[in-house]
């Protein structure tokens, strides 16, 4: 049974219980106006990665035939997650790190198997994928009570936290979905760790975890926090984008932009995969918080667009300017280190990742701004595959992906973020950073959100520099003594 309208997508069941606007046609453009509140929600539902206008686009861009959505379509329907067969397995304790009995992998799976059901729900309108998706969550969110192992179930409380908000988040009206206990079980299991990582990174100085660990943790914060109607939560997370004192904060992710309109990208001096890990995080980072009318994509003169200009041309195999920085790194009050990165990494231009087609498609057809670095390797990355898609290690799990037919927009005028009937357009409140500080692990299987022992950060300017923002925040900030043990 095809869902019809995006106000009643569960149309055999209990309604969603806020739903947004369908979109409205302006010349040749589908545009998103604000999107509808339902009484007692502070944010609007679906409001993530996804909003009701864009499902909308979704069904009738398939059910049209229209092209490059039937192809992202059909990258959905062929994927073996996103079948009505998959049965969850939950866990009580999930388990990721080194020196544990590690099983985060089912937990992953069984995230992309409701979420790909989810999605495949809305755009085709089978039923008994709706159902597939709410069963794995109820599942889940009736016995998963904590997360454990090395520093890395850090990464397992942002990663999961963020995707499993957004899978339900597609079917939180769902009649037989518990709504209830699956918002309290992302928030003590998911966002409460993940709130804990920003504030005090482990007992580990500022700079010692690298920009992914943050971001995939401010993630969680935000879905979390709009998933839950958590207004502080929310609110804690776009401060922390916005004037963190962790390598997540876009000045600190994004330290040096250059007179040629490139930014470089902090990680670029890693590898290209923790690279391409981190600008897919702040890509929805962003793009979650622009479905709440708040607009991170243009913050600080577009700085994000100008990292992921420069990334793209980067790992196409470009050539980028690159000024050396370096990072401390260690424990508060115990072992310390530092290290000093000179020059971007090496890049295989094959290697790809589900990440620029929501990015390309916000700035050049939203914005409808020149991006071309960016139009370039989305072009190349189409279609965009999702979880399984992208080799079997739980790098290939850490984006939603898919966003070919998610995220392709025809071009239009700019248009302002979508925002509940609450929410404000611009985020008023004070801009007051949030602390933060970490601790790395090793990096045992290629995985491409894992962290090596050996990681750091700092900065230092240099000739035909433009900006350097927060170029000494680490350095400034080298004997602040944070709470907690080291681990």
């Amino acid at each position: 049974m095809t869902p019809v309208t995006s106000t009643s997508p569960f149309s055999r069941r209990t309604l969603l219980k806020a739903t947004g606007a369908a979109g409205v046609v302006t010349g040749t453009a589908l545009l998103a106006p604000p999107a509808a509140r339902a009484a007692g929600s502070a944010y609007a539902h679906p409001g993530l990665l996804h909003t009701s206008a864009d499902l909308a686009r979704m069904r009738a861009k398939v059910k049209a035939g229209a092209a490059p959505y039937t192809a992202g379509y059909a990258k959905l329907t062929a994927n073996r997650h996103a079948q009505t067969g998959w049965v969850a397995n939950p866990q009580a304790t999930i388990y990721r790190g080194a020196g544990s009995p590690q099983n985060y992998t089912i937990l992953y799976n069984d995230i992309h198997a409701a979420y790909q059901n989810a999605l495949r729900y809305q755009v085709g309108g089978d039923d008994a994928h709706a159902d597939t998706a709410v069963a794995i969550l109820n599942a889940w969110s009736g016995k998963l009570t904590q997360l454990a192992g090395s520093a890395d179930r850090f990464l397992a409380s942002g990663l999961y936290g963020y995707q499993f908000a957004n899978a339900a988040e597609l079917v939180r009206g769902h009649g037989d979905f518990d709504l209830g206990r699956f918002q309290e079980m992302l928030s003590k299991v998911f966002g409460t760790p993940a709130d804990d990582f920003l504030v005090r990174h482990n007992g580990a100085v500022d700079s010692n975890y690298w920009t992914n660990w943050d971001l995939a943790n401010m993630a969680c914060v935000l879905a979390t926090g709009v998933f839950c109607d958590d207004r502080a939560q929310v609110g804690r997370a776009v401060d922390y984008f916005k004037g963190g004192v962790g390598l997540g904060a876009v000045r600190n992710a994004i330290p040096v932009v250059y007179d040629d309109g490139l930014a470089e990208w902090l990680e670029a001096g890693r590898d290209q995969g923790h690279a391409l890990l981190g600008v897919g995080l702040m890509g929805t980072f962003c793009e979650m918080a622009w479905n709440q009318g708040i607009d991170l994509y243009g913050y600080d003169d577009s700085r994000f667009l100008k990292g992921a200009q420069y990334v793209a041309k980067w790992t196409m195999g470009g050539e980028v300017p690159f000024t050396a920085n370096t990072r401390r790194k260690g424990a508060v009050g115990g072992w310390s280190g530092a290290e000093t990165v000179s020059r971007a990494a090496g890049v295989d231009p094959a290697m790809m990742r589900p990440i620029w087609a929501m990015i390309a498609n916000h700035y050049t057809k939203r914005r409808g701004v020149s991006a071309s670095y960016l139009t370039q390797i989305a072009a190349k990355a189409a279609p965009e595959g999702g979880g399984g898609d992208y080799g079997p290690n739980s790098g290939g799990y850490d984006q939603l992906g898919f966003g070919t037919l998610a995220f392709t927009r025809e071009k239009g005028a700019a248009v302002e973020p979508s925002a509940s009937a609450s929410a404000a357009r611009s985020d008023p409140r004070p801009q007051t950073a949030a602390s933060a500080s970490a601790s790395a692990s090793p990096s045992t299987d290629g995985d491409l959100a894992a962290t090596g022992s050996g990681d750091l950060v700092g900065w230092s300017a240099a000739a035909g520099v433009s900006a350097v923002a927060g170029g000494l925040l680490l350095l400034r900030r080298r004997d602040r003594v944070r709470r907690g043990a080291a681990e």
